[in-house]
């Protein structure tokens, strides 16, 4: 699936923030989040409603699909989250 035409913003999301150079950003998911949002202040809400609409669009395989896409870049297992926790902990803090 070539995700970034639908879904922009999480490709960028996904693969700059929580890359290989996650670090850069912050040691945790809050962190991260935080440093998006403040580089980020225009695209966020973007974020939210793309999370929304991969969700409602995987709503069976949500953890396969995203596993499918976004594997190669971040797993949130490390994290200690689940595909479903994570995104949910994401628009959480993306509305804080």
């Amino acid at each position: 699936m070539n995700s970034s035409k639908h879904y922009p913003e999480m490709d960028q999301f996904f693969s700059i923030y929580f890359g290989q150079d996650f670090d850069l950003f912050g040691r945790s998911v809050s962190e991260i989040v935080d440093s998006y949002k403040k580089n980020s202040p225009h695209r966020f809400k973007n974020l939210i409603l793309e999370i929304d609409s991969y969700r409602k669009e995987h709503i069976d395989d949500l953890a396969f699909a995203f596993e499918e896409t976004y594997l190669t870049e971040f797993s949130p297992e490390p994290w200690g989250y689940t595909v479903t926790s994570f995104l949910d902990e994401i628009q959480r803090l993306l509305k804080d």
